[in-house]
């Protein structure tokens, strides 16, 4: 690809890391020395100006709202927390999980309650705002790329309290609206951030040279959007955050193509079920069905195909030469299993 861009120095536009790789996108914005350029991204998301914005952050670990333990550790969302004690929970999914509003409301729970010791009070716990970006559509009741939720009395529709908040971005939405030209990111600050987030897109194996080039421009009197263009150059050239990135985007790719799999494969199961139902009758073929779809599309295909392409994906990162724990955090597993493995292949 033929690369006329000003601010890319190291690396192509078609070599960029997909910033929509949780992996990536943590590494650009959820690190202390791009802080600045998270503050300008949630102030963009919550449309916050003036006295309201956010002015500054820090970065909290935020294991501990893991949802199980396969998830829990491979989950590489940022938790951040605002000049005004507001925490904010950024997760951004490449893949559609089908549960991903009560993943967000579970996330939320766990870190609104994380503080509270005992003898503190509730006055004492600050509001917790999650941000989902998503690379998948998710309500089709309309076609804004952003929508934003807090509770409300049903009839008078006064806000309940400011302890919640979510917000949705879609990215296919965001894309479409750029097709049909309704974006203008010269104008609109959270076009222009999540944009940047869908100038490459590794699902489809395609590039925006487009949204790159006029981003670009943009970034010429936008010095933050600049300094995250340069660091995404910077971060798609490092060897180490380069071999991570990968090992990160096969294991998220070869865990949708395993879910399809299994889908495809309840989906016949299904369809066996039904064939011989029509035999012994509609409500036994039903059950054998359903009984059929959950053994072998859900049992084989996710349990048994997640362990294998998890384990081929360790023994790939050992041979790069990545540290336990890195490789134990990409994976979704702990050092100790990263360990035995290695121990059985020496």
């Amino acid at each position: 690809m033929e690369m006329k861009a000003k601010l890319l120095k190291r690396v192509s536009l078609d070599r960029l890391m997909d910033l929509k790789i949780d992996y990536a996108f943590k590494q650009l914005f959820g690190t202390e020395k791009n802080k600045a350029i998270t503050v300008v991204f949630l102030n963009a998301v919550l449309q916050r100006t003036g006295h309201e914005s956010i002015k500054n952050i820090s970065f909290h670990n935020n294991e501990n709202a893991g949802e199980y333990r396969d998830d829990k550790q491979s989950r590489l969302d940022i938790l951040a927390v605002t000049n005004n004690e507001e925490q904010i929970n950024i997760e951004i999914q490449f893949t559609n999980k089908y549960d991903m509003i009560k993943r967000s409301i579970y996330y939320w729970s766990g870190v609104y309650r994380m503080p509270l010791k005992k003898k503190m009070g509730y006055k004492q716990l600050h509001p917790v705002i999650a941000i989902n970006i998503m690379n998948f559509n998710l309500f089709p009741q309309t076609t804004k790329f952003h929508t934003s939720y807090h509770l409300y009395e049903d009839k008078d529709f006064f806000r309940l309290t400011d302890v919640m908040e979510f917000h949705f971005l879609e990215m296919p939405k965001l894309i479409y609206d750029w097709k049909m030209q309704r974006l203008d990111p010269w104008n609109d600050l959270l076009a222009r951030w999540m944009l940047l987030l869908g100038i490459v897109d590794h699902r489809k194996g395609k590039v925006y040279e487009e949204i790159f080039h006029e981003l670009e421009e943009i970034a010429m009197k936008d010095d933050t959007l600049k300094n995250a263009i340069q660091g995404w150059d910077v971060l798609s050239a490092t060897r180490e955050e380069l071999l991570a990135y990968e090992a990160r985007l096969k294991f998220v790719m070869d865990e949708e193509a395993a879910k399809v799999e299994a889908e495809l494969r309840e989906k016949e199961a299904l369809q066996e079920g039904k064939e011989k139902g029509l035999k012994e009758g509609i409500k036994e073929g039903r059950e054998i069905g359903r009984e059929i779809g959950r053994k072998i599309g859900r049992e084989e295909g996710r349990e048994e195909g997640r362990t294998q392409e998890r384990n081929a994906l360790i023994v790939r990162m050992l041979e790069q030469g990545l540290a336990l724990e890195q490789i134990a955090n990409i994976a979704g597993t702990s050092v100790e299993e990263v360990k035995n493995l290695r121990n059985e292949l020496a």
